[in-house]
């Protein structure tokens, strides 16, 4: 067994209590590949912001589990390196939707610090056994664990549900209580992918002509901080999907139609409430591939991967270092007291 502290890396813990206080939300960016860990540690190091780095199910069979550990202790190190002598920022490796008891002892023992048990698809006692069983083995080894009451609709990786269902305030009480753990996801409209909506639930702006979703219900954010105040909140499936690189995907060649994600505005206010934690995936992925259909399109003959993955990877440097400062609140905060 590794434990994620030789590894550099901490827990959610400490970080989510400084979140709380200073009204901002932690980014949780997803990463599959060296260029996307890259673009994350830099736009966090140079704009000071503490950061969780998510990996899927998925995301880790394709990484493979051992290449990944090595990978966050170089995310430590490679912070450490460009941080002006001040040190790495706060850096989590969090496993994003695991599934079993199994998967979540794995990411475990291989240097996880922080896991996620998703079992909001199942009936309410059996969520609360299942991660009552992760929370048990988690804690044992001072690792953090986010649990999640309600249903996001949407398809990324292995998670994919057709239909959505909010939280229900009345339910977070007796699961937090029974399961202890240390944060809560929940559904209040978000949902996953790039394909958030369909164009019937959007309204249509009509300066631009693009699609609008229906608002988050802030009410049932409310009512769960009602019942759990101080706890902290996690929102998943918070990509907003820029109009810009969904653009430049379908000018090079792309078929992204009606991609529609969450307004910025609306998670800059879920930030400054007890969401501390707000999960970005699509938007990475889109970043990247626009900058690769780009240099594709415009320099047919390229074939150094290096010419079309650096790029890419300038675009999703940018779109985390707006994330960070603009809508997440984050930036300034890695080296808070």
């Amino acid at each position: 067994m590794v434990s994620y502290k030789e590894l550099g890396l901490v827990n959610t813990r400490e970080m989510f209590a400084k979140a709380m206080k200073g009204k901002y939300a932690v980014p949780a960016f997803n990463f599959n590949n060296m260029e996307q860990l890259q673009a994350i540690i830099q736009a966090c190091t140079e704009n000071e912001s503490p950061v969780i780095l998510q990996v899927s199910k998925g995301a880790r069979n394709y990484a493979n589990q051992t290449l990944l550990r090595y990978m966050a202790q170089g995310a430590v190190e490679y912070s450490r390196e460009i941080s002006n002598g001040k040190g790495p920022v706060p850096i989590c490796l969090h496993l994003d939707h695991g599934d079993s008891f199994e998967l979540c002892k794995s990411c475990i023992d291989f240097g996880f610090s922080s896991v996620m048990i998703d079992g909001s698809a199942l009936p309410f006692e059996e969520n609360i056994a299942l991660t009552k069983k992760v929370v048990e083995y988690a804690h044992a080894h001072d690792v953090t664990v986010e649990g999640e009451l309600g249903v996001l609709a949407g398809i990324e990786d292995e998670v994919s549900s057709a239909v959505s269902h909010y939280t229900k305030p009345e339910e977070v009480i007796e699961f937090v209580q029974k399961t202890g753990v240390d944060s809560l996801a929940i559904s209040i409209g978000t949902s996953h992918g790039a394909y958030k909506f369909t164009p019937e639930q959007c309204t249509v702006d009509p300066k631009t002509g693009h699609l609008v979703p229906p608002p988050l219900a802030f009410h049932v954010l409310k009512a769960v901080e009602e019942r759990l105040p101080g706890f902290p909140i996690v929102l998943h499936g918070a990509s907003s999907v820029p109009q810009e690189e969904v653009d430049i995907i379908n000018k090079f060649g792309g078929a992204l139609k009606a991609a529609v994600g969450i307004p910025e505005e609306q998670l800059r206010e879920a930030a400054k409430s007890a969401v501390c934690k707000i999960n970005i995936d699509s938007d990475s992925r889109l970043a990247m591939t626009a900058g690769i259909r780009k240099v594709m399109a415009e320099k047919p003959a390229e074939f150094d991967p290096r010419k079309y993955l650096g790029p890419a990877r300038d675009r999703m440097k940018a779109m985390y270092t707006h994330k960070i400062i603009n809508v997440l609140g984050s930036a300034g905060h890695a080296y808070d007291k």
